[in-house]
């Protein structure tokens, strides 16, 4: 029988996978691309593991691995580092520019970090309220979802963009 830490890490491998289909031989005019004046891939992919990174340290109680692990240094953007790309003009996406590699060591790195996390959750945990800041308050379970919501979304956008260059 599967538990509900197994669908979870699943469903967040997913998101591994698809990273890692989308940065497979991307150049770096690819990762720069942004049709129509748009987020480009590099911001996608960087967003993509940023609010992974920022909203499943919340829920665990840890400290990012942005800045943990140094991630904010090596990508030397000139935003704040509690940046997740939220609500960023398009003027503040098109300065994201990165490396396939560092992008693809990042997603890894905040994809372990979730992994781990994700094995020790119980079907009571996904029950527990992580905000009361909505009406109703999120769980645990809302808020895993929305994650995985939001980063699928953006991996399928950011393989848009890819499937146009091509």
């Amino acid at each position: 029988m599967t538990t509900s830490a197994q669908l979870l890490q699943d469903l967040f491998d997913r998101i591994r996978q698809e990273a890692a289909t989308v940065l497979d031989g991307i150049s770096e005019a690819e990762l720069a691309a942004a049709p129509g004046g748009n987020n480009s891939v590099a911001w996608l992919l960087w967003h993509t593991a940023r609010v992974q990174d920022a909203q499943i340290a919340d829920v665990a109680g840890h400290e990012q691995l942005w800045t943990a692990d140094g991630w904010a240094r090596r990508f030397a953007l000139p935003f704040d580092d509690s940046a997740t790309g939220y609500g960023q003009s398009l003027q503040e996406t098109a300065q994201v520019t990165a490396s396939a590699r560092l992008l693809r060591d990042y997603l890894e790195a905040v994809a372990d970090r979730s992994n781990t996390y994700l094995a020790t959750i119980t079907d009571a945990d996904l029950d527990e309220i992580v905000d009361e800041n909505w009406e109703p308050p999120v769980t645990l379970a809302a808020r895993l979802v929305s994650i995985a919501a939001d980063d699928l979304q953006h991996l399928g956008q950011a393989a848009y963009i890819r499937g146009m260059q091509r």
